[in-house]
Formats: C-alpha cells, structure tokens, sequence
C-alpha cells in the first residue's frame, strides 16, 4: 500500500465584508485543518463573489480551473447529444490512427502550469472547501470535478473523529459525525421498498429511509448514553465546587497545552495539530499552593465551528462555564490572533460563560519582536505576555493565578487546644498557616483561607 498523501485543493470564496487578509488567513487554516487529516495541499482555487453559488458554490470559469486540477469535465451538465456527421466520423478515425489512440485534449509540458487553464500535468486527489456546503452542492462538485469534495464541516468533524480519546469524547464526536451524515445519506438506488407492516400491507419504507432511520435510532442511543456518562462528570465536578479553578481556554493551537504542562508538571498531549486535545484535562496547579487550585485544559475553539459540535462537547465546556477564573490563551505570534479571540469570546458566550471572570494571555510572544510587544502592551495593557517554553514567565503566571485567588480568601485566628492536636493536620491540609506560636492553652495560628474552610474549622473548635 503506498504511503503517498493524497493532494487536495483549497477552495474558497471571498464574500462580502470579508477582507483580504482575513479571506487568506481562513485559506491558510483549512490548509492546516488539511494537513492534519494527511493530505498534502497542492493549490487554492479563490474567488470573490457576492454570495456562493446555488448549484456548485464557484462560478463556471473557476469550476473549469477546479476540473483543470483534477482532471474532471469541469460542469454538471449531461450538455447536449453530440452529433457526428460521415466527414467528422472520419476525421476523428484518422486522428486516432495517426496518433495510435483516442485523441485527448492537448496538455501542457510535464510539471508546467497553463497561466490560462490552470495546472495542467498535476492532479489532485481532494476538494476541500472554506465553507459548509449543502448535499447538493457537494454533489454538483463532485460531479463536476470527479473527485471526493469535503467541506469546512466535514473536515473538522473527522479530525475530531480521529483525536478522540475518551469514551465521552468519542460518542460526543460519533452524535455530531452522524448528525452531519443524516442529510448527506443518498439512495443505492435501489427502489424496491420494504414490506409494509401489518399484514405485509402499505408501502413500507425505501432502503434510503431505513437507513436514516437507523442513524437516527444509533443518535439516541448514544444520547441516552451519554447522558450518563454526564451525570458522572457533574457529580465529580460538584466534588470540585468547593475547589479554586482556573480554565485554560481560546483557539485551537494557540498554546494552551504547553501551557498546561508547564503550570502543573503533568505530561499532558502537546502537538503542533489542530486540535490535538479534545479530552478535558484537570491536574493541580503545581508547586501546589495552599488552599489547592485546579487548572483545566479544555478543547481549543476554531472559526465556523459546527453548532453540533459545540452542543455535543458542552458537558465538557462545562469546565470553562465552573471555573472561577477563566485564561484566554491567544497566539501573539498569528497576525490573525484578534479575529480568533474574537471566535473565542463568542463561544464562550454561546454557553453562558462569557461572566465568568477572565484574563488574556498573549502567548507565543517569543516569536514577536519588542516593537511589536511594546505596541501589544498599549492595545492589551491588562493582558499577560508570555511564553510557555520560558521559566520564568511561567513563574510569573504562576505567581498571578496563585494572588488572584488570593484576593477572596480569608484571615483569621485559630486556637487549637492540647487536647484537640487532631485538628492541627486539618489547619495545614486545608488552610494557609501564616503563622504558629505554642501556648499555654494550645497552639495559635495565623491563616489565610476560603471563607467555608475557616468557618468549619472555627466551628469544629467552637
């Protein structure tokens, strides 16, 4: 079996409202959303236009430069029955003789491309396009240029097909995966129907409606499923309510990862991929402060997000929703970084976290120069700067995550007497000693604390 990649072409249509910059910078993504599923890219395909087109989302000059990469007939058309005259019959007779074959259209020299009719020699093997595409659509394109065609929605769904890990996150995947199929299934072709019911009587159903029947059927069961592999998380997320935690959240690939690993110490999945992390991950803040703070990772958020995935992976968003502090991680080295906080924030506020108290983090800022963080630091005055390879800005995260938390705990003065030295292992478990002084009476502390912490143990020493 050849291990060669399958080469795809990116197709996108500038609509309007989109600028220039950013219609590339969506090209570049679905580039790399490419890149992670294997295929090599070998063009773009790019037009403006007022809005896609009904019937194949391009115009018919760039549908023929489409067909050009792959070697289709470029429309959808059957086109009308040629009619071969006696004299064009034998034309093409002595055409094929001479040349000792079918005659095929004339191509350009090998590896060139035609600056007219587009790459010529090359072929490719995909069509992946910037947009979610109706069946129809996706049929004509394929029709057109006969290959497979997959869009924006398709491709993101199957990278989360293949990164999923848990068994949450995989039957998450499966419900959005099969939602996204439901209206793509098309007949065999077959149009026998299945018996009737009772008594064999009635239509019955098409093999097209059993099957999407059965997806259907295979969506709730997973839903039931699901539901209580749910209820489990929520009952080990209320055995955190009472915990500090802080949510790493923002774009896919921006960072969030490395920097997971770095604040806790965990050997969390750290990969140059889009979305290489699907699977929530909680681990403590480490060197551990007391009390404890937990810190999540959660799954990276990217433009044009599909609505089912966001629904399938809220039980596991749930985490950034919980969260008393909430780290927007953006990639200050991505020129496009603005636009995809921007998506973040807007997912964020589709499940209800956007009030959860948040703070930015411009990472990757090793990669900027100083003119460029001298003029982030006066667009972004409260934002972090960091990098996630660097100790010390590590240190200093650490730092900030450790006295912002600070700012809600409590002082006071505990007493514990001789007699109640049990309790002394709960003061140091639980709270913050400041200080310790031995009395008469017992020993004295000085902590800092949550406020239910304090009160339960001045309430077991009442």
């Amino acid at each position: 079996m050849s291990n060669t990649p399958q080469r795809a072409v990116l197709v996108g249509v500038q609509l309007p409202g989109v600028s220039a910059v950013d219609h590339q910078a969506s090209l570049a993504e679905l580039g790399r959303l490419a890149h992670t599923l294997g295929y090599l890219v070998v063009g773009e395909v790019s037009q403006r236009r007022d809005g896609l087109a009904s019937g194949t989302v391009v115009g018919e000059g760039k549908l023929a430069e489409l067909a050009a990469w792959t070697g289709g007939k470029g429309s959808i058309e059957a086109g009308p029955r040629r009619i071969v005259t006696k004299a064009r019959a034998k034309w093409d007779e002595e055409a094929e003789g001479a040349a000792g074959g079918p005659v095929e259209p004339e191509m350009g020299e090998s590896g060139q491309d035609d600056p007219e009719n587009g790459p010529t020699q090359r072929r490719a093997d995909v069509i992946v396009v910037d947009h979610e595409l109706s069946p129809s659509q996706a049929r004509n394109l394929a029709k057109a240029t006969g290959v497979e065609v997959l869009d924006r929605t398709g491709v993101i769904v199957e990278i989360f097909h293949r990164h999923a890990q848990s068994r949450e996150a995989r039957m998450q995947v499966e419900i959005a995966r099969l939602t996204y199929l439901v209206p793509r299934l098309r007949d065999s072709g077959n149009v026998e129907r299945q018996r009737g019911g009772i008594g064999g009587k009635g239509a019955g159903e098409s093999a097209l409606e059993l099957d999407r029947r059965k997806v259907r059927d295979r969506i709730s069961e997973l839903r039931e499923e699901l539901a209580a592999i749910e209820a489990e998380s929520d009952t080990r997320r209320q055995r955190r309510s009472d915990q500090l935690r802080v949510a790493l959240v923002g774009y896919t690939n921006a960072g969030k990862s490395s920097l997971m690993r770095a604040l806790t110490g965990s050997e969390v999945l750290v990969a140059d991929k889009l979305f290489a992390t699907l699977d929530t991950t909680v681990r403590t803040l480490h060197p551990e402060s007391v009390p404890r703070i937990l810190v999540s990772d959660t799954v990276g958020f990217i433009k044009k997000l599909p609505h089912d995935l966001v629904a399938s992976f809220r039980s596991t968003l749930d985490e950034a929703l919980e969260a008393s502090l909430l780290l927007l991680v953006v990639d200050a080295s991505d020129p496009t970084f603005r636009a995809q906080l921007a998506v973040t924030q807007e997912v964020l506020a589709e499940i209800g976290a956007n009030t959860v108290p948040h703070t930015l983090l411009l990472n990757k800022v090793d990669r900027v120069g100083e003119a460029e963080r001298e003029a982030l630091r006066a667009e972004f005055p409260e934002a972090i700067q960091l990098s996630a390879h660097d100790p010390a800005d590590v240190q200093r995260l650490h730092r900030f995550i450790v006295g912002w938390f600070d700012r809600d705990l409590a002082d006071a003065e505990l007493l514990v007497p001789w007699a109640r030295g049990a309790l002394v292992g709960q003061v140091h478990a639980a709270l913050r000693v400041l200080s310790e002084s031995h009395e008469a009476e017992g020993i004295r502390f000085s902590v800092r604390g949550r406020r239910g912490d304090v009160a339960r143990l001045i309430a077991a020493l009442a």
